[in-house]
């Protein structure tokens, strides 16, 4: 994509829903506050409400479409599933990206606690986040 033809006020977020078709990254809060929109942005997760696109030429961007093509990624959906962690499922994605970055970006991380400290800018209204922890420790100890 030719970044040259994007305004530069887009943020990455419209690019990839609108320009891009990427619709798996939603639009919550568009303010950062919300977590819906993580992506990754050369290996490290970012919030696509908050970045613009044309910041990003050169740089790689991986959504949730292609998650389940990273190790670390899939281990996340799978612990996902196994624990039922999806409920109406529009906060899943960013909550999908964030685990799967931290957990790459800090693969020893000895607590969960550690984890879920660093995930409070992901919100979910549905689950009351019991089945999300569960799978954020799933995942963290590498269980199928």
């Amino acid at each position: 994509m030719d970044l040259h033809a994007i305004p530069e006020d887009e943020r990455l977020l419209d690019t990839l829903r609108w320009r891009l078709g990427l619709r798996g990254t939603k639009d919550g809060c568009r303010s950062g506050g919300c977590g819906a929109c993580t992506v990754w942005v050369d290996g490290r997760s970012v919030l696509s409400c908050l970045t613009l696109a044309h910041e990003l030429e050169g740089g790689s961007v991986q959504t949730i479409e292609t998650i389940d093509s990273d190790p670390t990624g899939h281990r996340v959906v799978e612990a996902f599933e196994a624990e039922d962690a999806v409920q109406c499922g529009y906060c899943t994605p960013g909550f999908v990206m964030a685990i799967a970055g931290l957990l790459k970006e800090r693969p020893h991380e000895p607590e969960l606690s550690g984890v879920l400290e660093n995930l409070e800018g992901n919100l979910c209204r549905c689950t009351g986040y019991a089945a999300i922890a569960r799978a954020v420790e799933r995942a963290r100890r590498g269980a199928p």
